[in-house]
């Protein structure tokens, strides 16, 4: 086999390690699309898993590529990224992703795999080779997308109370369970379109990087947009349903016009950071627009417990992720 043989079957093995990510994207975050539809009852799960999922992939006619473009650009310095860089990154989030799925934590993928590309960067290049804008708006957004989400959900708590507060509640239930078909579409459209530009965004990394694209490019190589986007939906499909139970029922019981209020708070928090270019986590937004639903009704309808693990699953998931990047990126550069 020839250099550039071996070096073209690094590529496609590291291509592969993001699309099995995304698939895990798609897997792990399933809960934040479908959790609410399916504790009010609106959509049984098998029905729920494919709503989100085409949803998913629909926004790839929907959205530029703006995510794509901070993560494959906007975070770390092109000239420092190689195959091990990338690996180590992947590694890194695919690690702290298993590791939260398997306890029930709804963290996030998104932030694991900006840890990712921190911690192995660094390993590499140290902290100057980051770009601090980018890095900064996205840690930024792990405080101001639940935060928004939470004042979204609530004012729109507030908003439909005020409308129907002279419609009977049995009619009122009746019609959101209807609405909540179109507020969990649009979520679904806003996790497709913020999640699966992150897999884009490394993947086009990797591409500038061994010298299949060029950082000139507007946009990276249609397959990559197609194949992330796929990869997301049927990670969908598959569900994560230990975090379903989490989100649906653990934090706050929610009915319809619950479900409507978090779901349509959290889709214009996505919607709004997608057009930003801003990388955010579909958890930390659906979480807090949950929270702010259930504050609304009363303070003690939150299991604030519940809500505090998660917080601390947010917090630690960057420096973990990045850690186990830094490791991998030193294993990949000594074996390989």
């Amino acid at each position: 086999m020839t250099t550039v043989q071996a070096a073209l079957w690094v590529v496609v093995m590291l291509v592969a390690l993001a699309l099995i990510f995304d698939f895990m994207n798609g897997f792990h975050d399933a809960a934040n699309s479908i959790a609410t539809i399916v504790s009010t009852g609106v959509l049984k799960p098998g029905q729920a898993v494919v709503f989100a999922a085409f949803f998913n992939f629909v926004a790839i006619f929907i959205f530029k590529l703006s995510v794509a473009a901070t993560v494959g650009k906007g975070i770390a310095d092109p000239s420092v990224i190689d195959p091990h860089v990338v690996f180590g990154a992947l590694t890194g989030a695919i690690t702290w992703n298993l590791i939260t799925w398997y306890y029930g934590i709804p963290s996030s993928s998104s932030h694991a795999l900006i840890g990712g590309i921190v911690g192995a960067v660094i390993a590499k290049a140290g902290a100057g080779a980051l770009i601090a804008t980018g890095v900064l708006r996205t840690v930024a957004f792990i405080f101001v997308s639940p935060l928004l989400g939470f004042i979204l959900g609530s004012l729109m708590v507030v908003l439909v109370a005020w409308v129907f507060r002279r419609t009977r509640p049995l009619k009122v239930d009746g019609w959101f369970r209807r609405l909540q078909l179109v507020s969990a579409g649009a979520y679904s459209l806003g996790h497709g379109g913020n999640d699966a530009q992150k897999t884009i965004g490394i993947i086009w990394m990797l591409l500038i990087a061994t010298g299949y694209a060029s950082s000139a490019d507007k946009a990276p190589p249609t397959w990559t947009i197609v194949s992330c986007y796929a990869a997301i939906g049927l990670g969908t499909m598959f569900g994560g349903w230990r975090i379903v139970r989490t989100m649906g029922q653990k934090i706050t019981k929610l009915k319809p016009v619950g479900g409507f209020c978090a779901e349509t708070g959290g889709a214009m928090t996505l919607f709004l950071a997608t057009a930003l270019g801003i990388p955010v986590s579909t958890t930390h937004t659906i979480t807090g627009a949950i929270v702010g639903v259930g504050s609304v009704q009363r303070a003690s309808a939150v299991r604030w417990g519940v809500a505090g693990n998660i917080v601390w699953a947010w917090v630690l998931t960057i420096p973990a992720s990045a850690f186990v990047a830094a490791v991998a990126y030193w294993v990949s550069l000594t074996v390989f």
